[in-house]
């Protein structure tokens, strides 16, 4: 008794069914491949556009907004947070009526945690050297113990309100990693 040879339309829908297999196969990989990358993503970036940090700013999402009609001769301070780093940004209307706004570190002893200031009058005193600040001097005196100014060039004033970028922020970042720890 030998044995029978298929017949040609067996062949035939053998081979359908092995095409329709690998078919079905790499439709379930190509998904999964989809996945994987899905998955990735939401790991490696993170569901930061959803991320309440519980940190109570006047902050919009791509900036911090100040109404220039809130700030007079007394510091104003706004928090904000950038990847788990506090920071804040002071404003203060100098003499000559302009609004000067500094990131609220010292370019000198931000590392300490105590390179912050606190308004005295008409000056900021560093909390950990002790400097003494004038508060017309915010945004002219560049270096050395003093508020690290925020120029012209990163906020935009629309008339009624001061605008800083959060990308100016995030770029300073690290001058308040240890920002009043003591």
């Amino acid at each position: 008794m030998g044995k029978k040879k298929p017949t040609t339309s067996a062949k035939s829908s053998v081979k359908k069914q092995i095409r329709k297999g690998n078919n079905y196969r790499k439709f379930i990989a190509l998904g999964l491949v989809i996945v994987v990358i899905f998955i990735t993503g939401y790991l490696l970036l993170g569901n930061k556009a959803n991320k309440d940090n519980g940190v109570k700013t006047s902050n919009t999402e791509n900036s911090i907004k100040i109404k220039k009609e809130e700030i007079s001769s007394t510091a104003k301070f706004y928090p904000y947070e950038s990847d788990g780093i506090k920071m804040e940004v002071l404003a203060v209307k100098a003499n000559d009526g302009t609004i000067r706004t500094a990131l609220n570190t010292c370019q000198v002893c931000y590392p300490s945690g105590r390179g912050y200031y606190i308004q005295d009058g008409d000056e900021l005193e560093c909390q950990n050297c002790g400097n003494r600040f004038q508060l017309d001097m915010i945004e002219v005196i560049k270096g050395g113990c003093n508020p690290v100014p925020v120029l012209d060039e990163n906020k935009t004033d629309d008339g009624t309100d001061i605008i800083i970028d959060n990308a100016f922020l995030d770029e300073n970042r690290d001058l308040f990693k240890n920002w009043k720890s003591e």
